[in-house]
């Protein structure tokens, strides 16, 4: 009963026409900024904040969160057009999204990451609003030496993810955690691996690296190729509905992602991220249909699985901000940002002394993802439309905004020059065969891992047996250790290796 009260309050707070107004706002603005190559949710909202500072609180979230929506559905529409991750997750849709935009089905893979994503985030914000209080619970029992081993497990995941030779996953997972190492260190405040360039005393940035590997690396293969082999976007797009079958193929994908997804999400810790690779891996796992298309090569499960994960683990990702406050992403961080601007303080304290902005917020949720809905699936044809632009027209103009999307994250030139060199490694990637998204991964993973081990070593007083004496961290080291004795058993090599067969 008290959800119910809890709910009809929220909705009550949701329901007025200047919240709704701000919903929609949100919504439509993510969406449009978002959709643009080379700026994901984190430069949208880090662009648009400013625009909060003179609304109410209550308006201002509301907004944010519509930005968030709408940012991440333009965020899998270029991942699916022109094969451009606006964001962490967006690099598991890129995989088989951009391979059904190639074949002429980029209304059914749009269809797929927008009918996913409404579901999973419709669960997760009821999962969000029934069992926050509970699930904190769980979340306090996460000390530094579980998260460790849980991002441990993680990397392990997207080593059997990635396909091709495993020694090429594990090299790309190891140069990701080297390239996280470059920066200031936590703990002395010393920089390191800078070279004495003062830009690289803050580290890489996510975006330098993703729109270097995966923007330019790809505009550079496609410029290799001679003008009559080059991928032109100028096929004619029929069927913007997923088909009967389609249907059946993706909504056992939704249901397994959502699940994942929200289980995920709730650990802070960059859990969407996780769950989008773990939910790609594990529709590879299930057993493929006859006559079904292969991973890799547009099967819609691969879009629809990590589409649905991923926007359930970032509703449930609103639970440790809430309930902890602490931020599990770059867009919680900002968030959290916002609520300081409007002096809230994140943490327990919000649902009890501020419940109208907490259940206001949690009932916005449904309203902005139904408005995404009803924006975005009429509209899919006017995101096709990207497809019939030349490609002589389109690089220049993705380069553009690769660079407006990097400059403005930082307001930095050197960002422009780093994602032009990692444009060229990344180049360098798909001449030899390496999967890139291990890279990623390593990346983002690497400095919270050095922390956390950090953290749990200083607290156990330099003793290593801390990883192991605590059940949970114990529990997720045996599971990585059970995944590494399985890829390894030869049978399942053989299998894996047949599974990544380049067809």
């Amino acid at each position: 009963m008290d959800l119910l009260a809890n709910l009809s309050l929220g909705f009550g707070v949701a329901f007025t026409p200047i919240n709704l107004l701000y919903a929609l706002i949100g919504c439509i603005l993510g969406t449009l900024i978002g959709v643009l190559p080379g700026i994901g949710p984190v430069a949208t909202i880090a662009m648009l904040l400013p625009a909060t500072y003179a609304l109410p609180p209550v308006s201002a979230l509301i907004m944010l969160a519509g930005i968030y929506y709408g940012a991440q559905y333009g965020g899998s529409t270029t991942a699916i057009l022109v094969n451009l991750p606006g964001e962490s997750s967006s690099v598991v849709t890129c995989i088989d999204g951009y391979q059904m935009a190639r074949q002429g089905r980029a209304g059914p893979a749009l269809a797929a990451a927008g009918l996913g994503s409404f579901f999973a985030g419709s669960v997760g914000t009821l999962i969000l609003a029934a069992f926050a209080p509970p699930l904190t619970e769980l979340a306090f029992k996460f000390g530094p030496a579980e998260y460790f081993s849980l991002m441990i497990l993680g990397l392990i995941g997207a080593v059997v993810l990635a396909s091709g030779s495993l020694l090429k996953a594990i090299a790309m997972i190891v140069l990701g955690l080297l390239l996280g190492l470059v920066g200031t260190d936590v703990n002395s405040g010393v920089a390191r691996f800078s070279f004495d360039i003062p830009e690289l005393t803050d580290g890489i940035g996510f975006v330098t690296i993703a729109m270097g590997v995966f923007g330019y690396g790809e505009i550079i293969s496609n410029l290799s190729q001679p003008e009559d082999e080059r991928e032109v976007f100028t096929a004619n797009v029929q069927g913007l509905w997923p088909t009967k079958e389609d249907f059946k193929q993706m909504t056992p994908a939704v249901l397994r992602g959502t699940a994942l997804g929200s289980a995920l999400g709730i650990l802070p810790g960059g859990g969407a991220l996780l769950a989008a690779f773990a939910a790609y891996t594990l529709e590879k796992k299930m057993r493929m249909k006859p006559g079904e298309i292969a991973f890799g090569k547009g099967n819609i499960r691969g879009v629809a699985g990590p589409e649905s994960a991923n926007n359930a683990g970032a509703q449930t990702s609103f639970i440790p901000l809430l309930t902890l406050g602490i931020p599990p992403n770059a867009v919680m961080a900002l968030m959290v940002g916002a609520m300081t601007i409007h002096n809230i303080q994140p943490g327990p304290q919000v649902m009890t002394s501020n419940p109208e902005l907490f259940w206001g917020l949690i009932a916005s949720m449904w309203i902005g993802n139904a408005m995404l809905i009803i924006l975005n699936l009429p509209l899919i044809g006017m995101w096709i439309k990207l497809l019939t632009v030349p490609y002589r027209w389109l690089f220049p103009s993705i380069v553009l905004f690769c660079a407006i999307g990097v400059y403005s994250t930082n307001n930095n030139v050197f960002d422009i020059w780093m994602v032009a060199i990692f444009g060229v490694i990344g180049y360098t990637f798909i001449k030899l065969g390496c999967e890139p998204a291990p890279l990623l991964l390593g990346f983002i993973l690497g400095p919270m891992m050095e922390e956390n081990l950090r953290r749990a070593l200083l607290l156990s007083r330099g003793d290593w047996s801390v990883l192991v004496t605590r059940p949970l961290s114990a529990g997720l080291l045996a599971a990585a250790l059970l995944l590494i004795v399985i890829v390894a058993l030869p049978s399942v090599k053989h299998k894996r290796e047949e599974a990544f067969v380049e067809e």
